[in-house]
Order: C-alpha cells, then structure tokens, then sequence
C-alpha cells in the first residue's frame, strides 16, 4: 500500500503539524519500503480534541448502533484480508502464511465478538433499590506495539467502541502501514468523523503527548513492563485510569506422565510463532529429572524445522536482533548448553535470529528471568511437582503459561496454583473471548471478550 502522509484526525486524512517522517523498514532485506509522518504534541492534541468533540454523540449512539458500526469494521477487515497480510509481512517480516491466519485472521474474530458483545451486554443492571449504568469512560489513548501490529489495534480499539469511548491511536513506529489500513477501514464502515483518530510516530514524542494529555481519560497501552511502569506513574499522578498489557516470561510446565513429545513440539511451535516475538511465549520449559534429556533433544529436533526465511521470519529491527542475540551470548556465558542454534546470523541478509535451545538452564539465569522476546526457549529441570511450581512462579512476571499432564484435572490443580493470568491446558486452543492479562509485573487490566469491553466502562448507581 502507499502510506499516507498525515494523520487521520475527526474523519479525515489532515496534513502533519511537522515535515519530519519515520522510516518504515522491511526486516527481511533491510529496504526502507515507506515514510510516514512523525506526529508531534501538536497532532496529538488535534486528534484528543477531535475525539473529545465526538465523544458525546458517540456515547449516546444505542449499542445496537454501535454494535452494527463495528460488525461493519469487521467486514471491511475481513474484505481486506488479502492486503493486510501482504502489508503486515512487508513491515514486520512474518512468513505471509502466519500474516493471512494470525495477523490479518485473529482481528476479523475479535471485532466480530465485540460487535456481539455490543449488542447483548448489560449496561444497566437493577440492585435492590439502586439502578446501576456502565458509562464509557471517556477518550482512550491507545498505545499499541509492532508484534501483532492490527490484532493489539483492535484488541482495544473494538471493546473501546463497543463500550461508546472515543478513540485516539498511536502504533508502534516499525508497523504504521498496517494501523493506517485500519483506519482506513473505520472511514470505509461509516464510524462517524471523530471516534477513531490516528496520529503516527515516536513513542517518546507522540506516545508520551498522548499518555499525558489532561482530556485522555484513559490510556491502554501494550508494550515492555520498563515502559508500562512510566506510563502507570504519569497515570496516578493525573488520576487517569490504564490498561497495562506488558511482558512475560511464561513456563510451560510438562508433568511426569504427560505426552512428553506433544508437550514438547508444541511448546517450541508456541515460542517459535512470529519469531519468539511474543509477550505470552512459553520460553521456560520445565521437564522432570527423569524424563529432562529426552526433552532436550525432542526440543532440538522440534526447532530444527523452524528453517529461518522460511517457517520463521526475521526480528522487527537491528536493535531487537542484536539484544535477542546478545541474551543468546548471555546464556553462555552463564553456563547454559546450546543444543540448537547459536548467536551466529543465519542469513547475510534481514534481521534474522537463529531459533536457539538452551539445556542447563537454572531458575537464577537471566535466560530464565528476563524477557528475551525472541526464538529462544530454556529448558528447565525439576525435582517435584512443587520445585516445577516454584520455578514456574519465580519470575516478575504472569502472562501466560501451559500445563500438560496426565489427565485434565491434574493440570489444572496445578495451573490454579500458578501466578499467571492465562494457562493452556493439555494444549487448549486460543479463544477470543477469553480474558487476557497477567499478574505482577506483567499488567494491569484485561484484553478480550466480556472483560476487555469492562475496562472501557466505569460506574453510576442512582437510588430511588
């Protein structure tokens, strides 16, 4: 696609408050394929103001009107699908095959579920003698990060309209194209001028004008915990409500008498996916002392398909690459044993990692405490079930997870007792209308489904 050069801003494409652009590079041959604009305070400020005028006609729209707007949108990105992939693989590098089923597919779900969700929650309910409304909040500013670049944009845009919010937008910086498509979309469903708002650019500049403007009533942002903890200090010295989705670093948790090679093959399929860059990644595998070498070398020969270029794309830029490579040089120099892959380039050309196996690996290592965010996965051993639940908790950290056991019951007993906010169990597939979110210092606040739509409302009860 040809990328705009303003901001979307009360319905229109309106000219950038600065000349100043950011360069959108291709991570897989390293060619700057378009600029867009680098937003500044001053746009920032035009796309609150805008949002804010829009608000009260917005708020008042019936939620089945709101909730056929956005049935709309998911029409136009299910339309659409064809090209968000080929946008989204050329600014963040995954193999078109993951583009078309996750990145352009898993959006088309959500929109759909809060399009529903609209029209069938209860935003009024009756408590003895008081009746109770769920408001919008007000106007939202949305953060979002480059590794699941229309996914995390429709994650809160979707909920924030189901629940009659206005919304300001700024993307990560590395995958602008692919939010400029989305708001092309929202213009193309009929979203009337004002609801959704854009604004492109640096997140020290136009993110940061945007978490501190004084008419944001609320800022949802996805990105690092050391980001996260910023933006949530600048947020209570204003008052002003988060969502904070942050990092991870999620154990897959293998129980004596699980399919060790089930556990194992999808446990790498997981990390492997989008090329490691994944919060909710289970990149900590704990396997028993009995069964931990023939886990190791299942877990070599699993990512040994993971051919990079092909089943595994590149990392987003240099500078991921070469922290993601720099953990890896860590990880010997800890003590750790490389099983599979290495430090090394695979290719000569993109910003491509090769999909590492570390064996050797204990709890205390910064492999094991620290989000990598990259092909990497640790391969831990345990004694017991309760060293593999003391493992499993020992990190800041409580995205997500896995539990693969024996029978169901088993693993759950044992995913209850995890700090986590999201366990699969015995392999669970993905659902939409799950919560997402972690504990710790992995967030505040929840994605997806009922309990996403919830963060985007607040309170009013009248007694009579």
């Amino acid at each position: 696609m040809k990328a705009h050069d303003g901001m979307y801003i009360g319905g229109a494409w309106r000219p950038a408050a600065a000349a100043d652009t950011i360069a959108v590079v291709n991570p897989a041959d390293e060619q700057v394929i378009a600029r867009v604009p680098a937003g500044t305070a001053q746009d920032v400020d035009a796309a609150v103001r805008a949002a804010r005028a829009a608000f009260p006609g917005w708020a008042a729209t019936p939620p089945a009107g709101r909730a056929a707007l956005i049935g709309a949108l998911r029409d136009v990105l299910a339309a659409r699908k064809d090209e968000i992939a080929e946008t989204v693989t050329a600014e963040l590098g995954s193999p078109l095959p993951l583009s078309q089923a996750v990145h352009a597919g898993v959006p088309v779900l959500v929109a759909g579920s809060y399009a529903e969700l609209a029209a069938s929650y209860a935003f009024e309910e009756r408590h003895g003698n008081s009746t109770v409304f769920l408001e919008p909040v007000g106007v939202v500013g949305a953060i979002t990060p480059w590794n699941y670049p229309l996914h995390q944009i429709v994650a809160k845009v979707a909920p924030a309209l189901a629940a009659g919010c206005t919304v300001v937008l700024k993307p990560a910086e590395d995958t602008p194209l692919t939010a400029q498509l989305f708001a092309e979309a929202t213009e193309e469903a009929g979203l009337p001028a004002g609801v959704f708002n854009l604004v492109t650019g640096l997140g020290p500049v136009a993110g940061q004008a945007l978490a501190e403007h004084e008419d944001v009533d609320l800022v949802s942002f996805t990105g690092s915990t050391a980001v996260g903890k910023r933006i949530g200090a600048a947020a209570g010295g204003a008052v002003k409500r988060v969502a904070l989705e942050l990092g991870g670093k999620s154990a897959n948790v293998i129980l004596p008498g699980a399919d060790l090679a089930k556990a194992v093959n999808v446990g790498i399929a997981n990390v492997m996916s989008n090329s490691g860059q994944t919060c909710s990644a289970w990149t900590r595998m704990l396997v028993d002392a009995e069964r931990y070498e023939e886990a190791v070398a299942l877990a070599a020969a699993a990512v040994a398909k993971y051919v990079p270029g092909e089943r595994v794309g590149p990392l987003v830029n240099a500078k991921q690459r070469d922290r993601v490579r720099g953990y890896i040089e860590k990880g010997v120099e800890e003590g750790a044993r490389i099983v599979a892959g290495g430090p090394e380039a695979p290719l000569p050309t993109g910003y491509y990692v090769s999909p590492t196996v570390f064996a050797d690996v204990t709890p205390e290592m910064a492999i094991a405490q620290e989000e990598i965010f990259g092909p990497v996965v640790s391969v831990l051993k345990y004694e017991d079930e309760a060293d593999a639940l003391r493992i499993a908790n020992g990190t800041v950290y409580g995205l997500a997870g896995a539990v693969w056991a024996a029978d169901d019951a088993q693993a759950v007993a044992f995913a209850r007792r995890m700090d986590t906010g999201q366990v699969d169990i015995n392999g669970g597939r993905f659902n939409p209308l799950a919560p997402f979110g972690g504990y710790k210092q992995s967030g505040v606040g929840r994605e997806l489904g009922s309990h996403g739509l919830a963060e985007y409302l607040q309170t009013k009860s009248l007694q009579f």
